[in-house]
């Protein structure tokens, strides 16, 4: 009965050392070169005056997105804010929902774009649609007070 323990405690020390070697090959891959470069790549770059500015790494190897005019408020929702405002995340008013709109409303539209443009309680600027022009803003707020009186 003696032998039972060690062999017990032998195989858990192995489960563990299994875990463990899988959590290290994981924060190894999220800490790879190419796996940071992924991560913040696309945010921007500093140019220093008078050098060359050089394109992040990860936006070097995408794609340029060419711009073919200004998107619709329906598309700038469906691209940017529906993630919120068609679960309610954040408290952010459904699309549709009329009781949660009315208030803000009867506020006016100008101030709910400049809510929209700004950022107001749990919602961020822009909705963090970085990308969107002022008037791809109002489209997107006009889209959800058209849809939601």
């Amino acid at each position: 009965m003696n032998l039972l323990k060690p062999v017990a405690t032998a195989g858990l020390t192995a489960g563990l050392v299994a875990l463990s070697l899988t959590a290290i090959t994981a924060q190894a891959d999220h800490n790879s070169e190419h796996s940071i470069a992924a991560r913040i790549g696309k945010v921007g770059s500093v140019c220093v005056e008078g050098e060359e500015c050089k394109a992040p790494v990860a936006a070097a190897s995408a794609a340029p997105a060419v711009a073919s005019g200004p998107r619709s408020g329906a598309d700038v929702y469906t691209a940017a804010c529906s993630a919120c405002h068609s679960t309610g995340a954040a408290g952010a008013p459904k699309l549709g929902d009329a009781g949660a709109w009315a208030p803000r409303i009867a506020k006016g539209t100008d101030t709910l774009i400049t809510n929209a443009i700004n950022g107001i309680n749990g919602m961020p600027a822009r909705g963090l649609c970085m990308d969107c022009s002022d008037d791809e803003i109002k489209a997107a707020v006009e889209h959800m007070v058209a849809g939601s009186k």
